[in-house]
């Protein structure tokens, strides 16, 4: 019955995924993927191409990628997105990375898969404003799509599920693992004196005091935090999700990785160089902010006040989390 319809429609393909595992390395945590979409080939394949495809959006003028480019670590060089309707977004585009090891996704932890977070997306009117009836509608008669959503899922009738697997199944496989630190952790790199008294800055107490936040091979604790950006906060952020007080206020921990590549900085986008977060960090911290977290040590004297030797020796650590190979890696660019 399946080769008969295949042939009525015109699909070529048959059904015989292909697995596939992110290749990672030792030192970083292993990757528990979801039972009910595992990743193959062809879904990823499939995924690819939908990331890319400006059909998604109402009025097929962009694409997830118009709003996640590749050169910006997969983020938004503008402080706000713009959607289909010249409407700005409110908050700044979070960076497609190592988003197998999330189990929040969005600034506040609202979706709590990253299918979730793509079907949701898609139908906001401030972003891509279409619906999946129509998306689908208008692909049904695409024979390279048919044959790839045939391919990933069995189906000739693909719904919104299927696409938001598909998608998933691509940014999955987005990791960045080979920084000039990873090579260093991995003895195939030195890092230069300055690089390394950031590093130990990084680490400390008494220098940058990141690691609390920022510490780990990802980057992030994949908590959320009130990081005293402001005395009176505007966006009550986690706390509009979970209706909590002790939690307004507060955001999701981004990940430093590729932090060179990702500008503008924090929820907001209100900083556009590393140099403002490190000073913000080190002297512009609201300490009555409330719910500021506890780790914030130093925020009762505004920050831990490096000065501008030991400011730039951590940027240079901060630097050396670039990974141009993953900004770069043509399994991620645009197939069409």
């Amino acid at each position: 019955m399946i080769n008969s319809c295949q042939k009525r429609v015109g699909v070529e393909s048959s059904f015989n995924p292909t697995p596939i595992t992110i290749d990672i390395p030792d030192n970083f945590p292993p990757i528990e993927h979801p039972s009910d979409n595992p990743l193959t080939q062809q879904g990823v394949n499939l995924g690819r191409h939908l990331f890319w495809d400006k059909k998604l959006s109402g009025d097929n003028t962009i694409s997830c990628a118009n709003c996640h480019s590749p050169q910006h670590a997969f983020s938004d060089p503008n402080t706000f997105s713009t959607g289909i309707h010249g409407d700005l977004g409110t908050r700044n585009s979070m960076v497609l990375q190592n988003l197998a090891w999330s189990k929040d996704f969005f600034w506040d932890g609202r979706a709590i898969s990253l299918e979730n977070q793509i079907l949701v997306t898609i139908l906001d009117s401030t972003e891509m404003d279409e619906t999946w009836t129509n998306f689908l509608s208008e692909i049904r008669y695409d024979n390279n799509y048919r044959n790839m959503f045939f391919e990933a899922f069995e189906t000739l009738e693909p719904d919104s599920i299927h696409a938001a697997k598909a998608i998933a199944q691509f940014l999955r496989t987005m990791v960045s693992t080979n920084s000039k630190y990873d090579k260093f952790l991995r003895n195939e790199a030195v890092l230069s004196p300055e690089e390394n008294a950031g590093l130990s800055s990084f680490n400390s107490l008494n220098g940058g005091d990141c690691f609390h936040c920022h510490g780990g091979i990802l980057g992030t604790d994949l908590s959320f935090k009130n990081n005293g950006l402001d005395e009176i906060p505007v966006d009550s952020g986690r706390g509009l999700v979970t209706g909590r007080t002790e939690d307004n206020f507060k955001f999701k921990v981004p990940s430093i990785r590729n932090v060179e590549y990702s500008s503008p900085y924090m929820h907001d986008g209100r900083f556009n160089t590393l140099d403002e977060v490190i000073n913000f960090y080190s002297i512009g911290i609201h300490p009555n902010s409330p719910n500021i977290d506890p780790l914030i040590e130093f925020s009762s004297q505004g920050g831990v006040q490096l000065n501008p030797q030991e400011r730039q020796e951590l940027k240079a650590f901060l630097l050396t989390l670039s990974d141009p190979e993953f900004i770069n890696n043509n399994n991620f660019s645009n197939p069409f």
